[in-house]
């Protein structure tokens, strides 16, 4: 399985659009070759450098979709929410939908990570990502990671 973005490569940089910087819009995703039996998709965008890359000491999330329906390939940019079919979870700012990134010092890695899943979990949330990782334990098909990164210019 795969996911990437046409907004940035893997391991290159978010462009500051999907940021505090700029709209705080997400970037557009997209993903294929899910196995056979996938039932649902579900989306983690989480960063491992919180606070600090040199002395990390948590990692934020960003992002939390789950259910997407297995005819759902791609998140169009912008997409603030889960689409029709999909649920949001819930993020590090106690909030629903996309947060971009807005690291407070040095270049920050951000994890885009898909699992193609054996079920739908249903009405259970908003999910955290915890929450989440434990509802998809012994449902995960196949995963994918994209990483971009980001530092801020001001």
């Amino acid at each position: 399985m795969r996911i990437e973005s046409s907004a940035f490569t893997h391991q290159g940089e978010i462009p500051a659009k999907h940021t505090c910087e700029g709209q705080d819009s997400s970037p557009p995703l997209a993903w294929s070759g899910a196995p056979a039996g996938t039932q649902s998709f579900a989306l983690i965008v989480d960063d491992p450098d919180a606070p600090d890359p040199a002395a990390p000491k948590r990692v934020w999330v960003h992002w939390v979709i789950y259910d997407l329906p297995p005819s759902v390939t791609s998140l169009a940019e912008g997409a603030k929410h889960a689409p029709v079919g999909a649920r949001d979870g819930e993020n590090d700012w106690k909030r629903i939908g996309y947060g971009g990134p807005c690291p407070p010092i040095g270049r920050h890695r951000y994890f885009h990570k898909l699992y193609a899943l054996s079920t739908v979990l249903g009405d259970r949330g908003p999910l955290t990502k915890a929450e989440l990782e434990a509802a998809m334990q012994g449902h995960v098909l196949a995963s994918a990671e994209l990483i971009g990164t980001y530092q801020k210019r001001r």
